[in-house]
């Protein structure tokens, strides 16, 4: 029997984006709860402990009480929510991180799947720690923008409901202005910084795609490296994977389209730089449903059941 899998919160966006990358596939099977007993408490408690990974894309507190709800420990729990990022006890879904972390989440109970946000600056930052050239007490500003989908079903509706009373017709809108977006403190935890952050993100009037910027100041760095030589530490970084592809270009970039990798789940990082400022502007681009939520949720799956990491991804 193939390892049987049941999507806590399968109608949801992220839910969804899973279902669909798992239906077709033939070395797991889906527990699917008929839709008149999804928000059934008993049936859903049967159903996370007859799994042998639970899926959760859930509300934070709903996450934790699903959590609480399984009693059997042959059940291993994956987290699409906020939950349990930065929560003891937790492994971090980001398999392309450090140079352990595969092993670590397939060996993994209890795995956390990362922010779609917090994917990009990840991505750009942790290397640049991890080799000296970023502090860990340096300030850090970061931006993005993302397609109205990374919001849920509330931001769907926002801007394509009519009859919403929230439904907006902003081609751009700003948000977390209160400077405490939920992805700021796995971002300043997993990339091992001393203070967290300054991120300033923004949502799109389109469905998915997002890009994730951080601007340098190379000359106020210790090192004061040039822009080639961060693109060197971020190819050697990921040099043999293949979801994350570092940009090596052949001309001047002009622009970047945030909906680049619409449908994908892989992610594009760019090194920026201008020499004569001494200044540098890298930018990740993803898919907030792909490698930022759906299409990384998969990959960990696959990692915890000992199967191909790429098998059903995009």
């Amino acid at each position: 029997m193939p390892p049987l899998v049941y999507i806590d919160g399968a109608a949801g966006t992220t839910g969804l984006e899973i279902r669909k990358r798992l239906e077709p596939r033939r070395d797991v099977a889906l527990l699917v709860l008929p839709d008149d007993e999804r928000k059934n408490e008993a049936v859903r408690r049967r159903a996370l402990n007859d799994a042998d990974i639970a899926v959760l894309c859930l509300p934070e507190d709903a996450a934790r009480h699903a959590v609480a709800a399984i009693d059997n420990p042959r059940v291993r729990v994956l987290d699409a929510s906020t939950a349990h990022r930065t929560a003891p006890g937790w492994t971090y879904g980001f398999p392309e991180l450090e140079p352990e972390r595969r092993e670590a989440i397939a060996a993994a109970r209890l795995v956390a799947n990362p922010g779609c946000y917090a994917t990009g600056f990840l991505a750009l930052v942790r290397p640049l720690v991890r080799a000296g050239i970023i502090p860990v007490g340096f300030p850090l500003t970061a931006n993005g923008i993302s397609g109205y989908s990374g919001g849920g079903k509330a931001m769907i509706a926002e801007f394509e409901d009519e009859s919403s009373p929230t439904f907006t017709h902003s081609a751009v809108r700003t948000y977390a202005l209160s400077l405490a977006h939920k992805h700021v403190p796995e971002m300043q935890m997993h990339a091992g910084l001393a203070r967290p952050p300054l991120f300033a993100p923004s949502v799109g009037r389109y469905y998915r795609g997002m890009t994730v910027e951080m601007p340098l100041l190379l000359w106020a760095l210790p090192k004061q490296p040039s822009a080639s030589a961060l693109r060197d530490v971020l190819a050697d970084s990921y040099r043999n994977e293949s979801m994350i592809e570092v940009d090596i270009p052949d001309g001047e970039h002009t622009s970047l389209d945030a909906e680049m990798l619409k449908g994908s789940d892989r992610m594009k990082l760019f090194v920026l730089g201008n020499e004569r400022t001494e200044q540098a502007r890298l930018v990740a681009v993803l898919d907030n449903l792909g490698k930022g939520a759906g299409g990384a949720a998969v990959q960990n799956l696959n990692l915890m059941l000992g199967l191909p990491e790429e098998s059903g991804l995009h």
